[in-house]
C-alpha cells in the first residue's frame, strides 16, 4: 500500500561524486549517532500506525455507536476529507520545510489525537466532519515523517533509509489492521473500545514525537552554507549562485521560480508526461475508491454482528499484497518508452472490471477480493512511476514534481467530490457512485489504450527505415537503449 502523502524522494538521480570532496558527518563519525536518530525514527513511524479501530471507523460511524445515516455519512462527512486535504496540502508542504519537520510531525499527533476524541465524544454530524477536517491534516502532514530521514543520512545512503522508513509504516499499517481484527473477531471487542484504544496509542505517539531531535537543515528553506571544500553543489546550491546578485529579493524565490520554470521545460518529455499524468488522473480515482469503499461493504452486508465485520483483515490483506506488487514491480524489464501506455492501459482496464464487480456484486467476499486486487494493481504501477519520473531528476526537482502532480491529483478529487458525492452536488448513494468511478476509469482505460496503439503505429513506421538501412548495411553496429528505457530495478525504486 501506497501510504497518501509519503514522497518518493529515494529514487531521484544520485548527485556525480566528488573523490576529493569532505564526506558528511554520518559517514565519517565513530559512534555514526544517525543510526540510532534512524531506527528512533522508524520505530516512531511504526507505533503512530497503529491505530486499530482505524479499519472500523465506517461500520462504527453507521452502528448503534452513533447511529449516523448513511446520507449523512457518504454526503455529508466524508467529503469534507477531500476538502480539508486540498486546503491544508500546499500550507503543509512548505511549513515542513520551514519549520525542519518536527513541528509539523507534532501537529499530526495532536490531530491524531483530536481525531480519536470527537470519534469518541463527538454526537453530531459537525463534529464527524471537524474528524474529518483533522485526518485531512494527518494526511498532509506525513510528507514531514517521509522527508524527515533525508536531513539525517548522506545522499549515498537515501535509497535504503527512505526503504527502512517505508518499510516501517507499511509493517505498522499491518500490524494495525490485523490487532483491530483479532480484537473484533476473536475478543468481541466493542467499536468504542477499539476507539480508546487507538486514543491511547496516538497519545504515545505523541509522546515519541517529542523526543525527535528538530534537524538543523532542510530541502529548500533550511541549505546549510557550504564550504569550499565541502560536498559537490545540488541543483538549488547552484541556482542560489547565479541568484547571488538579486539584490534584496530571497535566493529562495528565485529558486523556486526557476524550478517552476524548469518543470515547464521538463514536461515535454514524453515519459514524464505520461507518467505524471497517470499519478494525477489515477491517484484521484484511487483515492475516492478507498474513501466510500467501506460504505460499500456496509451497503453490501449490513451486519448487526460486530463479529462478522472483516475490515481490519482486508486492509492487512491489501497492504501486504499492495507492499509484494511494489517489490515486484522493480523486476519488470521492458523498453517502458514502448510500452508504457499498454501497461497503464491494460492495468486501468482490470481497475475498470474490479469497479464494476465491487458494485454489481452481493457477495462480500467477493467484493472484499476485487477490493484488494484493486489497491494491488494500483501500488504495482506506482514504483514504475516514480522510477520514469525521478530517473532524470535531482532531489529538488524530484520534491516538487511529486508535490505538484499530488496538488493536481488532490485537485481533481475535490472536485469530483463536490459534484458526484456532496450534498450540495448530485449527492449520489454509494452504488451510483462507483458506477461514476467505473466509467472515470473506463474512460481513462481508452485513452490509454488509444495512445499505446498510436504509439505502435510510430514504433512500427520509425523501424521500416532502419530495418532497410540495416539491410544495406549488415555490420552495422547495434542501436544502444537509451538509459531511460531500463527496467527500474537498473535505477534504485523499491516503493
Amino acid at each position: 500500500m501506497m501510504v497518501p502523502g509519503i514522497m518518493p524522494l529515494s529514487c531521484c538521480r544520485a548527485m556525480p561524486k566528488n573523490d576529493g570532496a569532505k564526506k558528511p558527518a554520518s559517514e565519517t563519525v565513530p559512534d555514526q549517532r544517525w543510526k540510532l536518530q534512524v531506527f528512533y525514527l522508524c520505530f516512531y513511524g511504526f507505533m503512530t500506525q497503529i491505530r486499530p479501530g482505524e479499519s472500523f471507523i465506517t461500520p462504527y460511524l453507521l452502528g448503534a455507536d452513533k447511529n449516523f445515516t448513511k446520507a449523512e455519512v457518504t454526503n455529508m462527512i466524508t467529503p469534507v476529507l477531500s476538502y480539508s486535504y486540498m486546503a491544508v496540502l500546499v500550507p503543509i508542504f512548505l511549513l515542513t520545510d520551514y519549520l525542519r519537520y518536527k513541528p509539523v510531525l507534532v501537529l499530526q499527533s495532536l490531530s491524531h489525537i483530536s481525531i480519536w476524541l470527537l470519534l469518541v465524544l463527538g454526537t453530531s454530524v459537525l463534529a464527524m466532519q471537524l474528524m474529518e477536517f483533522f485526518y485531512g491534516i494527518t494526511m498532509a502532514a506525513r510528507i514531514a515523517y517521509s522527508s524527515y530521514i533525508f536531513s539525517l543520512v548522506a545522499p549515498s545512503r537515501y535509497q535504503r533509509m527512505a526503504s527502512y522508513s517505508r518499510s516501517a509504516v507499511l509493517l505498522g499499517v499491518f500490524t494495525s489492521s490485523v490487532l483491530g481484527q483479532l480484537c473484533v473477531t476473536l475478543g468481541g471487542v466493542p467499536f468504542l473500545t477499539l476507539n480508546y484504544v487507538s486514543l491511547g496509542f496516538v497519545s504515545f505517539g505523541l509522546i515519541l514525537t517529542l523526543f525527535l531531535e528538530r534537524p538543523r537543515r532542510s530541502l529548500f528553506f533550511n541549505r546549510p552554507r557550504r564550504a569550499s571544500d565541502a560536498t559537490v553543489p545540488t541543483e538549488l546550491d547552484r541556482m542560489a549562485e547565479g541568484d547571488s546578485g538579486v539584490g534584496s529579493r530571497g535566493w529562495q524565490d528565485m529558486v523556486l521560480c526557476r524550478m517552476l520554470r524548469e518543470l515547464g521545460a521538463l514536461a515535454r518529455q514524453p515519459q514524464l508526461r505520461l507518467w505524471s499524468l497517470w499519478w494525477v488522473f489515477n491517484s484521484a480515482g484511487y483515492y475516492l475508491m478507498l474513501y466510500y469503499a467501506h460504505i460499500l461493504w456496509n451497503e453490501i452486508s449490513p451486519t448487526t454482528d460486530n463479529r462478522r465485520v472483516y475490515n481490519g483483515g482486508v486492509d492487512a490483506a491489501s497492504t501486504l499484497l499492495g507492499a509484494v506488487a511494489s517489490f515486484a514491480a522493480g523486476y519488470v524489464k521492458i523498453r517502458w518508452t514502448l510500452w508504457s501506455e499498454l501497461v497503464i492501459g491494460v492495468v486501468t482496464a482490470f481497475q475498470a472490471g474490479l469497479l464494476l464487480l465491487m458494485n454489481s456484486t452481493t457477495n462480500i467476499w467477493l467484493c472484499y477480493a476485487a477490493y484488494i486486487l484493486f489497491r494491488g494493481s494500483h501500488q504495482f504501477l506506482v514504483p514504475i512511476a516514480i522510477f520514469q519520473i525521478a530517473t532524470s531528476l535531482s532531489k529538488e526537482l524530484c520534491a516538487l514534481v511529486f508535490g505538484v502532480n499530488t496538488f493536481f491529483a488532490t485537485v481533481l478529487k475535490t472536485i469530483i467530490t463536490v459534484i458526484v458525492a456532496d450534498k450540495g452536488g448530485l449527492g449520489l448513494s454509494v452504488h451510483p457512485q462507483f458506477y461514476v468511478y467505473f466509467g472515470y476509469f473506463t474512460l481513462l482505460a481508452v485513452v490509454y489504450l488509444l495512445a499505446a496503439i498510436r504509439v505502435g503505429v510510430q514504433h512500427s513506421h520509425r523501424r521500416q527505415p532502419v530495418e532497410l538501412a540495416l539491410a544495406k548495411e549488415p555490420c552495422q553496429a547495434p542501436v544502444e537503449i537509451p538509459a531511460q528505457e531500463k527496467s527500474p530495478e537498473a535505477g534504485t525504486v523499491r516503493a
